[in-house]
């Protein structure tokens, strides 16, 4: 718990990863700068996002098996995979394969559910067996039993010339106790929980028993922590969107504002018929920022937090972004960069 005399022990960073159409690959490049200065500035973690059919990253686990051969400390995570675009003995194989090239550094967050827009969809992603699919919690434990080595197959040995393993290959020792699950609802808090995995929370809940969200948020915490076999020491996450403007020119400052200002209704109540709750995005200078999130009944249950960069601003927004993130914002809340 982050408080005045409680160091924040973990900061890390989130982006979407967004690219023109028309050039692609200078969105991803960009991406992987960020990462590189991530770890430059001591970030202990950097995230991504993923978009499906849309102009952001549709393949986090390529893009960090890129970021991986970039890097050699800062841990890579995932928020999130959801599971319902994947076969999990597949994703088994990408993920054990970017944590070897990672040398351990690989932190994936995963999520269940009907892929977004499904209907529009499951034609070209389930064209034989759209009906049939299971989007259930089922779909995470077969993941989690692939990457602890449980058998895929009852066969192992040679055929031929040909050798054979009963499980995943390459095994990533370690990988499936640093899977986290992105939950928005107390079932999943406490799914997560009793799964023994990590978890995070981000700026998007559920609105179920309140309709304020630090409150939403802090009980999704304590149900997963109260379900956990590690109690109170489980690890959460949490990711907000903050935005430091210490180093921004008052151009930044403005496109800021502006951005937060047009985001705001939608956090005033519940939206659509899942109730879902978005925490306001958080600018101004780091000591504004740092009182705001220590006044944050869920921040304070934390010592670990992923901030999640806008979606929508320039390469030299996030360098400055980042930077202050890192030089003030970090230590502002008690945090020390990695060496």
């Amino acid at each position: 718990m982050p408080t005045t005399s409680e160091p924040l022990r973990k900061l890390g960073f989130l982006t979407i990863g967004l690219f023109d159409e028309a050039d692609p690959g200078r969105g991803h490049e960009s991406t992987l700068a960020v990462i590189e200065l991530g770890e430059r500035l001591g970030f202990d973690s950097a995230w991504l996002r993923h978009r499906h059919l849309q102009y952001g990253i549709s393949s986090p686990v390529a893009v960090l098996a890129a970021a991986s051969q970039r890097t050699s400390r800062i841990q890579l995570g995932t928020a999130v995979i959801p599971l319902g675009w994947e076969n999990p003995l597949r994703l088994a194989e990408d993920l054990a394969t970017v944590d070897i090239l990672s040398g351990g550094r690989l932190h994936p967050g995963i999520s269940v559910g009907p892929p977004m827009r499904y209907e529009r969809v499951k034609q070209a992603l389930y064209p034989d067996t759209a009906d049939a699919e299971d989007f259930s919690y089922e779909r995470v434990r077969r993941l989690l039993a692939f990457l602890r080595g449980e058998p895929a197959t009852d066969f192992r040995g040679t055929e031929g010339v040909e050798t054979f393993s009963d499980r995943v290959q390459p095994h990533a020792a370690g990988l499936a106790g640093r899977m986290w699950y992105g939950g928005a609802s107390l079932r999943s808090a406490r799914w997560a929980g009793e799964q023994g995995m990590n978890f995070l929370t981000s700026s998007v809940v559920k609105a179920e028993e309140s309709e304020d969200f630090a409150e939403i948020q802090l009980s999704h915490i304590r149900a997963f922590r109260a379900h956990h076999p590690d109690g109170d020491r489980a690890r959460v996450s949490q990711g907000l969107v903050v935005i430091p403007t210490d180093s921004a020119s008052p151009e930044q400052r403005a496109k800021y504002e502006e951005y937060a200002r047009q985001r705001l209704p939608r956090t005033a109540t519940p939206q659509g018929p899942a109730r879902l709750m978005f925490a306001p995005d958080l600018v101004g200078s780091s000591a504004e920022l740092a009182e705001q999130l220590y006044a944050h009944a869920a921040f304070r249950e934390v010592d670990e937090v992923a901030f999640a960069l806008p979606f929508t601003f320039d390469h030299e927004d996030y360098v400055q972004i980042l930077t202050d993130m890192a030089t003030k914002l970090g230590p502002a809340l008690g945090w020390q960069p990695a060496a």
